[in-house]
């Protein structure tokens, strides 16, 4: 495998480091890092993001999540390995995703039971998240990035790996 092109986000800097900083807004609002963690890792899935897709269950991992929650991401619904409050950003991260999959992008539905979880900031930032791993996940995507052993040097330089 190789990638068409290097990583955009690595031949322009500036955009590398704009998204990380977008990216760790959403870390300051006491959301979980393994929400976090799990809402990265589902939105690589559904974008066939290889590199993310190791990233991110990498970082589970190293959290120490169990392989059962690791494993089953992708099936959420139907396993009884995450809490309500999980299963509604899991839910919120597919929507917001799968934005053009129906008439209406993110329904009252999955945003109401998120709001009954989560603090207004605490959606804002889940928000954030979300758009953030998206992009990262596009620009992976669309250039055919390649994951390989060096995602673990980005897991273990994760401030929240310390």
């Amino acid at each position: 495998m190789q990638a068409r092109i290097k990583n955009p986000a690595l031949r322009f800097p500036e955009a590398l480091e704009a998204l990380q900083q977008l990216g760790a807004s959403a870390t300051n609002c006491a959301i979980p890092d393994t929400t976090l963690y799990l809402v990265h890792l589902r939105a690589s899935q559904i974008n066939g993001c290889s590199v993310c897709v190791d990233i991110h269950s990498r970082e589970l991992e190293h959290v120490g999540e169990s392989s059962e929650r690791i494993h089953t991401v992708a099936a959420w619904r139907e396993t009884p390995y995450f809490s309500d409050a999980e299963r509604a950003a899991l839910a919120l991260t597919e929507a917001a995703t799968r934005l053009a999959d129906r008439p209406d992008a993110v329904a009252d539905e999955v945003w109401d039971e998120a709001a009954r979880h989560y603090t207004e900031e605490q959606l804002a930032a889940l928000v954030v998240a979300i758009a953030t791993i998206n992009a990262f996940n596009r620009l992976n995507a669309a250039t055919r990035q390649v994951t390989g052993g060096w995602v673990e040097q980005i897991v273990e330089a994760a401030p929240q790996a310390a």
